[in-house]
């Protein structure tokens, strides 16, 4: 008992939420209106509480790995995923779910508080346009647009504009350089893990780094 209380004390101090299951933690760097992003991991062989998705989400994995669902009518079923794997989760009914491998989990859950709006991307500049050798879209529907973003070592991208809110997650640690239109020049560091948000910006980025970058982009399409 004293092992137990002293984590559930350490992850307080942290700053994590803790459900009924002391191992498995819940980080949320963002909620708002638009979205509540939960960095979640979870233990090997823990299950959830039966539960309800009323929102549909998008999943980012980021160890490679799997889980097994059981539905409340009955049903079964195993989701495998691979490292930094993007997956779209639509809302669900009641079900438990368990992580089948030996290793914990790390998931970025990204919760789609709207209904899709379509809204569509008019800019002339738009970066999967312009560079399409870093800016590659890994999945659309009427909610987002997911673009993974890829930097090798000292490369740049030209000027670009987005017109959309946008949560942004680092895959590696990254160092860019950023130029917007109006000739201010920003260095953003970042770490592996970092979770961000952004609005419309027109801008340039070079990676300043001697290693490659890579960075998921979700777009709100509403």
């Amino acid at each position: 008992m004293r092992t137990k209380s002293l984590l559930l004390t350490t992850c307080a101090v942290a700053g994590l939420f803790i459900t009924a299951h002391a191992e498995e933690t819940i980080k949320t760097p963002i909620n708002n209106d638009d979205v509540r992003v939960l960095d979640v991991v979870v233990q090997p062989h823990e299950k959830t509480k039966m539960h309800e998705h009323k929102t549909n989400r998008l999943m980012l994995y980021r160890v490679a790995g799997a889980q097994n669902f059981e539905y409340a009518d009955g049903r079964h079923s195993v989701l495998k995923f691979k490292q930094d794997e993007v997956k779209w989760s639509p809302m669900e009914g009641m079900h438990i779910a368990e992580v089948a491998t030996t290793t914990p989990v790390n998931i970025v859950e990204i919760e789609l508080k709207k209904p899709g709006a379509g809204k569509k991307i008019t800019t002339a500049l738009d970066p999967v346009r312009v560079d399409p050798k870093h800016y590659k879209v890994e999945l659309e529907n009427d909610q987002v647009r997911v673009v993974r973003v890829k930097f090798g070592p000292h490369e740049a991208a030209p000027l670009h504009e987005h017109q959309l809110n946008r949560i942004m997650v680092y895959l590696t640690d990254a160092k860019v350089q950023v130029t917007y239109a109006d000739g201010k020049v920003e260095l953003i560091p970042r770490k592996a893990g970092d979770i961000a948000q952004g609005g419309a910006s027109t801008h340039k980025e070079q990676n300043t780094t001697d290693q490659p970058v890579e960075v998921l982009v979700t777009e709100l399409k509403y």
